[in-house]
C-alpha cells in the first residue's frame, strides 16, 4: 500500500523553521492530495491549533523562540488525540525521554528520505488509530 493513501485521510500541521523542509513536504504532500497546513514558527503553530483541528502534528525539535517540545506540550490540549512526531537531526537521550513523556511516539531524524518519512507518518498513523479502535 502507498503510504499516501493513509496520509490522505489526515489532516496534518507541520512546524519547522527550515523553509526548504516546510516547502518540500508540503509540495509533496499536497501533490500526493493530503491535507497539510505548515508553520515557520511554534507561535505560528499555535495559532494554527486555536484556528483547526488536526490528526497529525509534526515539528522540528530545534525551532526559533520555543522548542518543538515546548511547541509540543502546549499543542497537547489543544489537539489530545493528535499523533505527534518530532523531527531532529540531534540525538539526545533527555530529548528523548522528554518527548516520550508528552506523548510523541515517532521521532523521525535528519536527513531523511520522503519514502522513509511517509512510510513511518503512515505507520504511527495506523497503529494510533488502531489503538484507539480497541
Amino acid at each position: 500500500m502507498n503510504p499516501f493513501d493513509e496520509l490522505q485521510k489526515v489532516k496534518t500541521l507541520l512546524v519547522d523553521d527550515d523553509e526548504l523542509i516546510r516547502d518540500s513536504l508540503s509540495m509533496a504532500f499536497s501533490n500526493k492530495g493530503c491535507d497539510i497546513r505548515t508553520a515557520d514558527s511554534a507561535e505560528s503553530g499555535l495559532q494554527a491549533l486555536r484556528e483547526d483541528q488536526y490528526d497529525l502534528i509534526i515539528s522540528d525539535y530545534r525551532l526559533p523562540g520555543m522548542s518543538g517540545l515546548e511547541f509540543m506540550q502546549m499543542a497537547a490540549p489543544a489537539n489530545p488525540q493528535a499523533v505527534k512526531v518530532m523531527i531532529t537531526a540531534y540525538r539526545d537521550h533527555f530529548v528523548f525521554s522528554q518527548a516520550l513523556r508528552l506523548g510523541i511516539k515517532l521521532f523521525v531524524e535528519k536527513p531523511f528520505t520522503m519514502a522513509t518519512l511517509a512510510t513511518s507518518l503512515a505507520r504511527s498513523f495506523h497503529n494510533n488509530q488502531a489503538v484507539k479502535t480497541h
